[in-house]
């Protein structure tokens, strides 16, 4: 299966994923589940990231204290 990271972040313009990557790297990596806001329906159980229009689509996993990051996108596209 192709990352999301490989998959998405490509498809966005350089200064679009430069913030991107900033906002994942300084913040969710200092506390995500506090920083982003949790989601319902379809994305139950994940959390978003606003990154301008831009939305960053994780999840938590306490166990093993790590963020899985499932989709990248922009706000008008991310949830349908």
């Amino acid at each position: 299966m192709e990352s999301v990271l490989e998959k998405d972040l490509p498809a966005l313009p350089k200064t679009i994923r430069l913030r991107i990557i900033n906002a994942i790297n300084k913040r969710l990596t200092v506390d995500p589940i506090n920083l982003g806001e949790p989601l319902y329906y379809r994305f139950k159980g994940q959390r978003r990231l606003r990154v301008g229009d831009y939305r960053v689509i994780y999840s938590v996993n306490i166990i093993k204290y790590e963020v899985v990051i499932t989709e990248i996108g922009h706000r008008k596209d991310i949830y349908k």
